[in-house]
């Protein structure tokens, strides 16, 4: 988000064209993060709160959304889902080595089930995904926060 001419804008992903990349004048100017096109079936949501994984798939209903679901929230819906055990695992040893205790991580699930990193969030968002798949995050936050354990 940035502000320009005194109006809130989001920039959001787009897929980069060959005329995209012809001329880079001016990239050097900001931040970007570029990576390769995943073919997805839907995106994950994982949200980790001490030892607890809460994982919410996100399916894109229109095709704006599919290439970022942040730029069309209407056309979403959700559904808790389970953390493949080797995903899981790799998750609590990144979690270990940045010293998190929080997180929110986001994922690409392939058509055939595979599950592709994007990002971890340490200030991520979680009450919409809770709000829509019922997952207790909330709860989980609530007893990292106090020592109690699940």
């Amino acid at each position: 988000m940035f502000i320009e001419a005194d109006e809130l804008k989001a920039v959001y992903t787009r897929k980069l064209t060959e005329h995209d990349l012809a001329d880079l004048r001016g990239i050097e100017t900001t931040a970007h993060l570029f990576q390769a096109w995943v073919d997805k079936a839907h995106e994950v949501r994982l949200t980790v709160a001490g030892d607890r994984l809460l994982a919410a798939e996100v399916h894109a209903g229109s095709a704006k959304a599919h290439t970022d679901w942040r730029s069309d929230y209407r056309s979403l819906t959700y559904r808790a889902t389970e953390t493949p055990i080797d995903v899981a695992e790799a998750v609590r040893r990144l979690m270990a080595c940045l010293q998190l205790r929080f997180a929110a991580l986001d994922f690409i699930v392939s058509p055939d089930g595979e599950w592709t990193f994007l990002e971890a969030n340490p200030c991520g968002q979680w009450d919409w995904i809770q709000a829509a798949t019922g997952l207790p995050i909330a709860e989980a936050i609530a007893d990292e926060l106090t020592g109690v354990t699940a």
